[in-house]
């Protein structure tokens, strides 16, 4: 876009037309997610001096994105989440597997997944779910000293392929407003 210059000059400025100014929506697609940094920045492996999920209820709920506390077992958003709202059910000992975890702890494992997927269910109106456990390393427990269930919600609606073809996960939500809005539904 050309226009005349300042007046009396005879000079003609060039503008820029606004659909090519920063912001604004190109054939190239921007994904900000801000809260991953701390995961770069932490390399392949973070360093842990104490076990994440034994160190967690040490802390406020909303420095450790923790959204409920039961008697033997809570559940926390997960730092690295694969969809917005993947929380982890974790028991407050200290255990590997699932066979290790008594009665109470299985039936508390129990009852507070069902309390989550009914949670965000309603809060983020997703269409399935995820739920499992990795158990140990080799099959791909990210922390494998310390039991924990994935709880991870799923929408008919989403189509995104990023995972598959950049290896990259576009999360709509910073985690503490997740958290906020999953601990505010969260039944007393």
């Amino acid at each position: 876009m050309t226009v005349a210059g300042g007046a009396g000059t005879g000079e003609e400025s060039v503008l820029e037309d606004a659909a090519h100014l920063a912001g604004v929506p190109d054939e190239f697609q921007r994904l900000w997610v801000p809260h991953r940094m701390t995961y770069i920045q932490a390399g392949p492996e973070p360093l842990r001096e104490e076990c994440p999920f034994c160190d967690a209820p040490k802390h406020s709920d909303e420095e450790r994105l923790i959204v409920a506390r039961g008697r033997t077992a809570y559940v926390l958003l997960n730092l690295f989440p694969y969809n917005s709202g993947h929380l982890l059910v974790c028991p407050y000992r200290h255990i590997a597997t699932y066979d290790q975890a008594t009665a109470e702890e299985v039936a508390e494992i129990g009852d507070l997944t069902q309390t989550a997927m009914r949670v965000l269910a309603e809060t983020s109106r997703c269409d399935g779910f995820n739920i499992g456990m990795n158990q140990g390393a080799v099959a791909g427990a990210g922390v494998d000293a310390h039991l924990h269930q994935h709880v991870v919600p799923r929408w008919s609606s989403d189509a995104n392929f990023f995972p598959i073809i950049a290896k990259t996960k576009a999360l709509p939500q910073l985690l503490g407003d997740v958290r906020n809005t999953v601990a505010a539904a969260w039944p007393a």
